[in-house]
């Protein structure tokens, strides 16, 4: 069976892009992922359980899988086997046997969590050993030297420079480099990672840009000037009546920013990839319809067009990566801003 194709011999490229419980190494083979829960039950209270896949949880008797295509519920040992050994259960949905327990909240990790966490990792190994680097002296009394420092200390300079600098004014951008340059650096790793083979990318799901988001918002609000505020509750220079109706449409504009930028960033990583993966799925689509002899001839128009896109899509990481942290520094700019205002009378 190909990684690409459905076990019913179709193709479903969103299946592929989604989040799992698991890491898809096929056709070598599947991991599964740690399955914790927090549980709530009317006779023991709340509860921890921590299984080490989704196999053990099912295999323990405490939990039943359940499709959402689908209202059977297997709990039998028989049914439980042919459903392991089948492979449906990575894509079920776990829930309690014991109707008085409930699952108050899933805390597995899913390969999203994982590459989010790899990029994370190989950034601390990065910076920690540049950091090693400027400690002692190369980069600040002598040039940088090899092929990562110099590349780094560009990329670092052009967030500075191009973003942080023009945005935030010379006085107030070394508060918020840190961050801009951490959001910069994770988005475009993550970006990057879902473009190896066998690798996931964690910026087209949007729990994590919505994440990247509520930081946003928090350093925004947070570091709000007294203009910033007033130009909410009451915006200045203007009648009365026209005050009162702009006051929700201000507020609402606090929250519709952060959330235009998490899907801005989760839209476009995940229409990349679904692209990439219908481009490939064209070989299967017309494998099935005219036979293999189409199907080969569509492989080379159809890898072509892949590599194309690949290509593209390397040059879309970084400017995803770019536009989320310009976009968040011109907005925490606005809201550190103060300007004069003379009220209409």
């Amino acid at each position: 069976m190909s990684v690409l194709a459905a076990e019913d011999g179709e193709f479903d490229a969103v299946h592929h892009t989604a989040d799992a419980y698991y890491l898809d190494f096929l056709p070598i083979g599947k991991v599964e992922l740690p399955r914790i829960f927090i549980l709530r039950s009317e006779s023991d209270g709340y509860g921890l359980r921590v299984f080490r896949s989704t196999k053990n949880a099912l295999q323990s008797n405490e939990f039943a899988a359940k499709f959402e295509t689908d209202t059977t519920i297997y709990v039998t040992e028989d049914s439980l086997h042919t459903l392991i050994s089948e492979g449906k259960h990575l894509d079920a949905k776990l829930i309690p046997i014991n109707d008085q327990s409930a699952i108050i909240l899933d805390l597995s990790m899913t390969k999203h969590l994982v590459f989010a966490l790899l990029a994370s990792g190989i950034l601390l190994a990065i910076f920690v050993q540049l950091a090693n680097r400027y400690k002692r002296g190369i980069g600040r009394t002598s040039a940088p030297r090899g092929l990562v420092q110099n590349l780094f200390e560009t990329l670092v300079i052009f967030v500075r420079d191009d973003i942080a600098v023009p945005n935030l004014g010379k006085q107030h951008y070394q508060r918020f480099l840190p961050y801009l340059l951490t959001a910069f650096f994770f988005i475009l790793t993550c970006n990057l990672l879902g473009l190896v083979p066998f690798g996931a990318t964690a910026t087209s799901n949007l729990n994590i840009t919505a994440v990247l988001a509520a930081f946003t918002f928090v350093l925004t609000q947070t570091n709000g000037s007294k203009d910033h505020w007033r130009h909410v509750f009451w915006p200045p220079g203007m009648p009365v009546l026209v005050k009162i109706l702009l006051i929700p449409t201000e507020i609402m504009g606090l929250f519709t920013k952060p959330i235009a930028l998490a899907i801005r960033l989760f839209a476009n990583l995940t229409a990349g990839h679904l692209v990439i993966l219908s481009l490939i799925g064209m070989i299967f689509t017309f494998t099935n319809l005219f036979g293999e002899a189409v199907g080969y001839g569509v492989v080379p128009i159809s890898l072509g067009f892949t590599l194309f896109v690949m290509c593209l899509e390397v040059l879309i990481a970084f400017i995803q990566a770019y536009i989320f942290t310009i976009l968040s520094a011109l907005f925490i700019g606005m809201a550190i801003a103060e300007h004069s205002h003379s009220e209409a009378h």
